[in-house]
């Protein structure tokens, strides 16, 4: 089964978006656009619109980008969970109540916390007592 590719156009801007602002050039392009913007300061006297075209700018990318971000994170979290669920029901150990556990409820996910924290000082537990024995057996 190969993955579907997203027909959205907002997805698409999205992804590419990410995909841009993720690269070392751009943030050089950014850097020199302050670098630019710093300079001309006293060309322009420090005056109040110097300082505006700079805080209204950085402002609106900004905003953007939040939600531009936040389409690809939670692209990327939806896909690792479903990588991660198809994971458990393949392993025949697994608890399958783990899959789709990103919707439980905070008291659901607190218990199961406890459970593995249980687990751990079990396991913890036992390493030290097999370390111990071991270590009566070498004397």
């Amino acid at each position: 089964m190969s993955p579907l590719k997203s027909t959205s156009r907002f997805t698409h801007f999205a992804k590419w978006t990410a995909r841009i602002t993720g690269r070392p050039g751009t943030f050089v392009a950014a850097f020199a656009i302050i670098l630019i913007w710093a300079t001309t300061g006293p060309i322009f006297h420090f005056s109040d619109t110097w300082q505006l075209v700079i805080n209204t700018s950085t402002t609106i990318v900004t905003f953007l980008m939040v939600f531009l971000i936040q389409n690809t994170q939670n692209r990327e979290t939806k896909a690792i969970n479903l990588k991660l669920d198809e994971l458990i029901r393949a392993v025949e150990k697994a608890r399958n109540n783990m899959v789709d556990l990103e919707n439980a409820s905070d008291e659901e996910l607190d218990a199961i916390q406890v459970q593995f924290r249980h687990l751990r000082e079990k396991v913890t537990r036992d390493e030290n007592n097999t370390d111990k024995n071991s270590m009566a057996v070498k004397k």
